[in-house]
């Protein structure tokens, strides 16, 4: 029989979710969903759980993200499986943020769109020497979903922008300055903090294991990125970076000009409003709106098919350039749907 792709498992006062898909880099399936969503509902309910730890199976990484060659097939032939897919990830993002019990997340490895929403909103987020986080959905002609808008949208300056727009993946220290985590904890320490937290509350517990990162990098390059990035349009910040002098942000306005000028103008207008939003679930909400949209735009399909499918790494957007992106399209994508989900978080 083959391994489930989620394991869960009681120690003492700990319930331990272990995503279990090493191969894909624990890459989210809707069957891994539900099953995290249905576990959470169960512990939640039991007096023996007092903390609940989210780790990843190998030693590649947490979570890669969603499975985005089922996104492709859906997109490719006009399916829906992936907007049931997207209600019921959003909503399980909804419910860990909510949890009534602490969330310790293992952030360690690769984790990146999906695995920012199972780790991104646990109450306490730990990175080690071989984090690597980023939110690079506009580089498949996407854009940062599963509460992504609400967590970039909220780091310092304009740094979620940079990471928002760039897909730049980010190490432990940066991830605690942008507040996509809380503490550095080194790898070699989980075996020892799974048996504190089997026993000990779990503030306490990570608290004893926590040393300081190595040092941040994104710090350093916070001038140019607020000076850059506050612009009002894509074409005003990618004239701001080709302009300045810091080599990084010149780099970055390269960067800009091989992503998806649908994805890119999508993502910053999300980004703007999501700071404006009351909470997480009024984010997702409409992160699912644009998803639903872009899910039928040809970006995303042929995003998919450059990076993952054919990997010839050119893809051909349409349009092809931020000229010609239509504001009325843009427009479309945040319009409200005739019958939204219902993204509530479950009663638990």
């Amino acid at each position: 029989m083959s391994a489930p792709p989620v394991i869960a498992r009681l120690t003492g006062h700990l319930g331990h979710l272990t995503l279990n898909r090493p191969a894909a880099i624990n890459a989210l399936t809707a069957q891994m969903v539900t099953i995290i969503r249905r576990t959470l509902a169960l512990w939640a309910a039991s007096d023996r759980v007092r903390t609940v730890l989210i780790t990843g199976a190998g030693d590649r990484g947490l979570c890669a993200g969603g499975d985005i060659r089922a996104i492709h097939a859906d997109a490719v032939s006009g399916g829906t499986a992936s907007l049931d897919f997207w209600a019921d990830e959003y909503r399980l993002n909804a419910t860990i943020a909510a949890y009534p019990k602490p969330i310790v997340a293992w952030m360690d490895g690769l984790v990146m769109g999906g695995g920012i929403g199972i780790s991104g909103h646990a109450s306490l987020r730990v990175v080690t020497e071989r984090s690597r986080l980023a939110m690079p959905e506009v580089g498949i002609g996407f854009h940062p979903d599963v509460g992504g808008s609400w967590l970039l949208s909220h780091a310092p300056g304009q740094l979620g922008t940079h990471l928002a727009l760039t897909g730049t993946p980010i190490g432990a220290a940066d991830a605690i300055a942008v507040g996509l985590a809380d503490h550095y904890i080194p790898t070699a320490r989980l075996p020892y903090l799974r048996s504190a937290l089997a026993r000990r509350d779990a503030a306490g517990a990570v608290a004893s294991f926590v040393t300081t990162p190595p040092p941040a990098t994104l710090a350093a390059a916070q001038d140019w990125i607020d000076d850059c990035y506050a612009g009002g349009s894509v074409e005003k910040i990618i004239e701001r970076l080709t302009r300045h002098h810091a080599p990084d942000a010149r780099a970055a306005a390269t960067m800009l000009d091989s992503r998806s000028p649908t994805a890119l103008s999508v993502t910053l207008r999300s980004l703007r409003s999501a700071v404006t939003l009351p909470d997480l679930p009024a984010a997702l909400a409409q992160e699912y709106r644009l998803s639903a949209a872009m899910l039928r735009l040809p970006d995303l399909a042929e995003g998919i098919r450059a990076q993952i499918i054919d990997k010839d790494r050119c893809p051909r957007w349409q349009p092809s350039t931020l000229a010609d992106v239509p504001p009325h399209l843009v427009d479309a994508c945040f319009r409200p749907l005739d019958n939204p989900p219902d993204l509530t978080v479950e009663a638990l």
